[in-house]
């Protein structure tokens, strides 16, 4: 029987996944825990917490290892992981997702960043930060974020076989799926060979932050704006859903466009911003002017919609729709 490297308190090594529905976090967890049950002897649980909107909404998945001699009786959310898979990079605007870890504590990004530039971005003092392209990995080899990430956690966790894993992966797919069983060991060796990783010691003198529990209400009596005014609701034209986007992304070719409208009948957010403009003869019509990326969950409806190829799927990159976002012009709210 393997020995874990860390344990907590009440005898656990606790991983965290942070991910949103769709990119495969809550079958990742189920397959981790298998393997390191299975596999090699541990005791383990796994489960997840998601809301009801299912693709593009947040999901976590909890991961607890112990040694067989201790019972596990604690089926709370993970609240201070040794190690964080966070599936989506951008789920860090809005999501804390380095929440409750350790000094020690590993945080693996699905992103194309350094580890320099996620330390800054997370605003992490310490730990290890490691990086693996599993968008870019998974678009290659036609496969799933989670193949990928979980060939990353294997690197990351050695208390854990990968051969082990390649067993599960087999079992799980072979049966109904067994042109998948392929592209998956690939894209999970992918994972497990690409990962970089770095650390970082926490600069003297300094701590982590405290921790505060993930159930801790954000606006409260002494919090909350005067009136109760909730300033961003959940449907709101405040909301910003760019962090539901899984790597793909519509670019708008507006020279190719005809202003047909097809894109912004099957566009479920109404991403596409119009104005009424003369056409050649002088005659008020409307024009697209390009897209509000703060509302695209890239979904690529409309680019499947689309006649002339104004609309193309590309994959997202870093700062890209920020430089070409069309804003809408709201007058019913202010940013602040």
């Amino acid at each position: 029987m393997v020995t874990l490297p860390k344990l907590n308190d009440l005898g656990f090594f606790e991983i965290r996944l942070e991910s949103i529905g769709g990119l495969g976090a809550n079958l990742a967890g189920k397959m981790l825990a298998e393997a390191g049950v299975v596999g090699v002897g541990l005791n383990g649980v796994s489960f997840s917490s998601y809301g009801s909107e299912k693709k593009g909404s947040a999901v976590k998945a909890h991961i607890r290892f112990c040694d067989m001699d201790t019972r596990i009786r604690d089926t709370s959310p993970v609240e201070r992981p040794h190690v964080v898979g966070v599936f989506h990079e951008s789920l860090s605007k809005t999501v804390n997702v380095i929440s409750g870890i350790y000094e020690d504590s590993t945080v693996l990004v699905n992103s194309t960043k350094t580890p320099d530039e996620l330390k800054e971005k997370m605003k992490l003092r310490g730990g290890t930060i490691a990086v693996i392209d599993a968008i870019g990995i998974s678009l290659e080899e036609k496969n799933r974020v989670n193949m990928a990430m979980l060939g990353a956690l294997f690197r990351l966790c050695d208390f854990l076989d990968p051969e082990v894993m390649r067993g599960v992966i087999r079992k799980s797919l072979e049966k109904k799926y067994p042109l998948a069983v392929a592209p998956a060991l690939r894209t999970f060796d992918r994972g497990y060979n690409e990962v970089v990783f770095q650390t970082y010691a926490l600069p003297e003198g300094e701590t982590m932050p405290d921790f505060i529990r993930f159930d801790t209400p954000v606006l409260g009596y002494e919090t909350q704006s005067i009136g109760g005014v909730i300033t961003n609701p959940g449907n709101s034209i405040l909301k910003d859903l760019s962090i539901s986007r899984a790597g793909m992304m519509p670019h708008f070719h507006e020279d190719k466009c005809i202003h047909c409208a097809s894109c912004d009948n099957v566009c479920p957010d109404f991403c596409f911003v119009w104005d009424e403009l003369p056409d050649k003869k002088g005659r008020p019509q409307m024009f697209l002017q390009g897209i509000d990326y703060q509302y695209c969950k890239g979904c690529l409806k409309c680019v499947q919609a689309c006649p002339t190829e104004a609309l193309a799927s590309e994959r997202e990159e870093d700062g890209y729709a920020d430089i070409h976002r069309m804003p809408h012009r709201f007058n019913l709210a202010i940013n602040s």
